[in-house]
């Protein structure tokens, strides 16, 4: 109250000094005016005194206003910028909508992109190609919509609803349920008690992964356009967080994809079926094929001509035949790449759990539940990925990117490092067969020098007792809470492990997942495939421990895109904050140098499709399939086509019709038109035979395997 009354005063004051000033100021620019008002009784004169005064008083009110008024702050100038913009967003929307149908694409051409080619379907149907094979979609994993049936009382007025896919918005209302829903039981890896989430049927499962990100819905509406419906195309969808044999155990997938395809078959004058997996679906594709030829109860009973007779051509589209490091990252640390960078920019907010975020912890929980992961786990152990000493990479140059270190740096970081190996390209070799290396000096340096240094360097110091209690850690339990001291210091003391140490490397630290993992998958390399063991079906996911089958007449294809660096291996370091619930390694975002693969942020590079290198893709449609070989007795034809990625030209053309990128090729038109040539009636032959743009031959002549 008093400094009101202080303020109110000094206000006073302040007025009365500009009126006296105002007063002598008007005196001093005119001096007959104090002549005037002593002298005369001129009304009219003072009045024009007063008149002067007042408006002078009132310019200088109206000048303390606008300095008293409330400035513009940042908020203010986004708020009406946003506003701003989206008007005129809206306006050019009307405007662009009004256009006769021919004119907006018109005024594109001619101002943006320029004439748009025909799409595939458009323009194999102006030459005459018609529908003839029944299609066949197989999804990979994570792509297929998965719906609730039965759940817990927090999900209620869920049902039918999808739990994937779609917009996702229950993770963001009920994060918690979700999770909870969407977990499989850590000792069955099947449904847990009083839950049920099964696979969204039809073509809507898996056309779009999410609203305007497609996955099928492209390669879709080309096949319509040239005569395709929904009765000769069908999408077989799946549980992918299921083993591929328990689809069919709970779901009775299998067989319901064998009737399906048969019945196709039958409907379409006995034209045989295509088949196109994508990723994953590569993997439970090859399963497939082997389950329906093998007797019942293991198999589907439809004997040793059934591919002969029912399956035209396999067009596997990305897929990880031989596996991905990234499978193993994930399951690992429940990381990759992208999750690495993220944690760098943002340290702390995907190790905590502050407003319901789900942490890495949460997320591994979820996931190594989901035994198909474990598909994906590389394949072929040392043979195929390398060793410490070697890869079949070897002297791969990364391309010019924003990855591509600085050639200054280059040579002065390999005068530096003498013991580092150095290429023929003048870089430091990869040493991608180094599938996980703890610390950059494991993952450069020779291997003589690593073993030499081991000899001398102390172990990390070890402490007694239990990493983790299990019951502080609470939901966010992971196996690594079993774990000792001990167990964490001696995983990261052996410096390298390759592709033959790591299915070792899960066992010991996620031991219940490997006793799932080992009952339904194989990762290794058969001597004998005549051997009676192969024929479990824990091996007919993995190419290089099963035969295609006996159909000489069935074409398979690799169809994937290059020109992408790819997750190859990964640099690790243990976690500073295991005192808490923390999963203890994590990939070490500091670690940049410069190599042949582009060593940024913990993980090396090489050339794929950003998800599945291209080794993992190609090699077995180049050289294990590729005529009559020990995996391929009946001398089926393979093909290897390679799509080179280009990047959209600008933001108006999408998700661009060129990418190689592992979901956008779906969208590829080079890739559609070679799907829609083949299901039209065209062999491999016919539509170009092996198109290859990456260094696939030289890598595969390095790898020796017995055919």
């Amino acid at each position: 109250m008093l400094r009101r009354r202080v303020s109110k005063q000094v206000e006073e004051e302040e007025e009365e000094e500009e009126a006296k000033t105002t007063s002598e100021y008007i005196v001093d620019r005119d001096p007959t005016c104090e002549l005037k008002e002593s002298d005369t009784d001129d009304s009219s004169s003072k009045s024009q005194h007063e008149r002067q005064k007042d408006k002078l008083l009132q310019k200088k009110k109206e000048k303390k206003k606008r300095k008293g008024a409330r400035r513009w702050g940042c908020l203010d100038v986004c708020c009406w910028f946003i506003g701003y913009v989206c008007v005129i967003w809206w306006f050019l929307t009307v405007l662009f909508n009004a256009m006769p149908s021919a004119l907006p694409q018109f005024v594109m051409e001619r101002m943006f992109t320029g004439p748009h080619p025909d799409p595939p379907g458009v323009k194999l149907r102006k030459e005459g190609l018609f529908a003839k094979h029944p299609v066949v979609f197989v999804p990979g994993i994570v792509t297929g919509g998965l719906e609730l049936w039965e759940g817990k009382p927090c999900a209620d007025g869920l049902f039918r609803k999808r739990l994937w896919g779609g917009t996702f918005g229950e993770i963001y209302k009920r994060p918690k349920c979700w999770m909870e829903h969407m977990s499989l039981n850590n000792e069955t890896g099947l449904d847990p008690d009083g839950i049920r989430v099964r696979p969204v049927s039809g073509l809507v499962a898996a056309d779009y992964f999410a609203p305007g990100y497609f996955v099928w819905a492209v390669l879709i509406q080309n096949l319509a356009q040239i005569g395709y419906e929904e009765k000769n195309m069908h999408m077989a969808a799946y549980d992918w967080r299921l083993t591929f044999q328990n689809t069919e155990v709970r779901d009775k997938s299998l067989s319901r994809l064998k009737s399906t395809i048969e019945t196709m078959v039958q409907t379409s004058a006995g034209n045989k079926v295509v088949v196109i997996p994508h990723s994953m679906g590569s993997l439970y594709f090859l399963h497939f094929l082997k389950w329906v030829e093998a007797p019942v109860p293991i198999g589907g009973g439809g004997g040793p001509d059934w591919c002969a007779s029912h399956i035209k051509a396999t067009m596997n589209i990305a897929g990880p035949l031989l596996g991905v490091p990234k499978a193993f990252a994930g399951l690992f640390s429940a990381e990759a790449k992208d999750i690495a960078v993220a944690r760098a920019i943002a340290p702390g907010v995907l190790g905590n759990d502050h407003f319901g975020l789900q942490t890495l912890e949460h997320m591994m929980r979820v996931t190594r539940t989901w035994d198909a992961c474990m598909s994906m786990m590389p394949k072929g152990g040392n043979t195929i990925w390398g060793d410490a000493n070697w890869s079949p990479e070897e002297g791969y140059a990364c391309m010019k990117s924003k990855f591509a270190p600085d050639e200054h740096q280059v040579s002065t970081k390999i005068k530096q490092e003498s013991a580092v190996d150095i290429g023929p390209h003048g870089k430091p070799f990869a040493h991608y067969g180094r599938m996980v290396a703890f610390g950059k000096e494991a993952a450069v340096l020779a291997y003589s020098a690593i073993l030499e240094k081991r000899k001398g360097s102390p172990k990390m110091g070890s402490r007694n007792g239990k990493f983790h209690l299990n019951a502080s850690c609470g939901d966010v339990w992971t196996e690594y809470h079993e774990l000792s001291w001990d167990d964490v210091e001696d995983v990261a003391n052996h410096d390298v492990y390759c592709a033959d140490d790591l299915v070792g490397l899960m066992e010991r630290v996620a031991p219940k997942l490997m006793v799932r993992g080992e009952e339904n998958w194989g990762f290794g390399l058969a001597d004998d495939l005549d051997d009676p063991k192969y024929q479990h079906f824990r091996h007919w996911s993995n190419p290089l421990e099963t035969l295609l089958p006996n159909a000489p007449e069935m074409e398979v294809f690799c169809l994937y895109g290059v020109g992408i660096l790819t997750e190859r291996s990964y640099i690790y370091k243990v976690s500073p904050s295991t005192d808490t619930c923390n999963i203890p390694f994590r990939i070490d975002s500091s670690a940049d140098g410069d190599s042949e693969g582009c060593l940024k942020g913990g993980v090396q590079f090489v050339d794929g499709d950003e998800t599945v290198p291209a080794l993992s893709a190609g090699f077995m449609c180049y050289k294990p399939w590729k005529g009559k070989t020990r995996f391929n007795p009946a001398s089926s034809s393979s093909y290897v086509r390679e799509y080179n990625h280009a990047p959209p030209t600008n933001l108006l053309e999408g998700r661009g019709t060129q990418s190689g990128s592992h979901v956008d090729i779906m969208g590829n038109f080079a890739l559609i038109e070679d799907i829609l040539r083949v299901a039209s009636g065209q062999s491999g032959d016919e539509i170009g035979g092996d198109r290859i743009y990456s260094d696939l031959p030289t890598w595969s002549e390095r790898i020796k395997l017995k055919l």
